[in-house]
This record gives C-alpha cells, structure tokens and sequence, in this order.
C-alpha cells in the first residue's frame, strides 16, 4: 500500500491522479523551524526524509511518500505565517516580485528510495493592502508556506515558470515520471477537473 505522509488535502489531491489507493499518515512533529547552518535549498528534501523515514519506520512492508515545501524569498525561507499579521507582512514582500518554490519529497519502498528536489519560479502581480487583507480573510492561508495557495480563488499568482503542482506541494510530474516511471501532461487546475 502507498502511504502519504502528509495532512495536506492539496497533496491528497494531487496523489490521487497518479494513485486512486493510498492511505495518509501524517508524520508527528511534522512541522519544523528552519535552522541552523545547512543551506536553505537543502531543507525541503532533508524535511522530506525525516517525514517518510518516520512513516516508513512505523510501515516497513508498504511504500511512503513525504514531501516539504518552501518559499525563498530574496535568499530567505517564507514557511507558514504565524498569524494573520504575519502572512500580510509575508504577501507585501512578495507583490510585484518573483520567489522560488521548492518542493523535496522522498519514496521510500522496501526496494528503493527515491528523494528530489523540484523548483518553480512564481511571480506575483502588484497587489494593494486591501487585496492583501481581504485575501488573508478569504483564503485562510495560515496553513501555506509563504502564506498563499496557487489554487486559490483570487490568488496572487500572475505566472509560474516550472511546475504548477510543485507550487501546490507536490510536484506529481516529476514523482510520475521518476516513482512510477511513466510521463503524465503538465498538472493545471482547468486540466484536473
């Protein structure tokens, strides 16, 4: 059986069009600070690790697949907002300006490990205080890294270079093509429903 690491209902989503059966169980202490020495492009697939190697370790017969996202910002790392002030202070320094999202995830099966990092490049539109504001009450975006979802009606994106999966938290084009070993069309919202 494939196991999600994972509480995130847009990574359910986005697994179950590459996998109809999978079961989710989300890894204790899944949320971290980033800390410490390591270079920031390294965490997303180290937090991957972690996340799947407790999973696995619980379920050592079946598959596991985790995944960590993060934002990068003018070389800083944007991970949850801790409060509404937070994610608005986050969606001001992000307006009118591009940032990198990278997503690690890690497989795990008795047979092998599989563990990447995949990029995209995001790009806001100018957004007013008011926009902000009234997207931070609407998109409840508490629980995103960088204090947005792409998915979201109304949301700040204006293009992405790469990945539009990855950007949601799981980038089902590459797990695709190098868990299962088979290519699949570029995910888009419009191409999922």
């Amino acid at each position: 059986m494939l196991i999600l690491a994972s509480g995130s209902p847009r990574r359910k989503e986005l697994l179950s069009l590459l996998r109809e059966d999978f079961a989710i169980v989300v890894p204790m202490d899944e949320e971290r600070l980033y800390v410490g020495p390591r270079p920031i492009a390294t965490l997303p697939q180290e937090e991957s690790r972690v996340k799947a190697y407790r999973v696995f370790s619980l379920y050592p017969r079946d598959e596991v697949l985790a995944a960590d996202t993060l934002v990068i910002h003018e070389g800083k790392a944007l991970g949850k907002p801790k409060d509404k002030a937070d994610a608005c202070r986050m969606l001001r320094s992000l307006s009118r300006r591009r940032h990198v999202v990278l997503t690690g995830y890690t497989y795990l099966s008795p047979a092998k490990e599989i563990s990447r990092t995949v990029s995209s490049e995001v790009y806001f539109r100018n957004l007013s205080d008011k926009e902000i504001e009234n997207y931070v009450d609407f998109a409840n975006p508490l629980d995103k890294a960088g204090s947005y979802g792409i998915q979201d009606e109304g949301s700040p994106v204006e293009r992405v270079q790469g990945s539009f999966a990855n950007v949601m938290g799981l980038p089902v084009e590459d797990i695709a093509l190098h868990v299962f070993g088979r290519r699949i069309e570029p995910y888009s919202p419009k191409s999922s429903r």
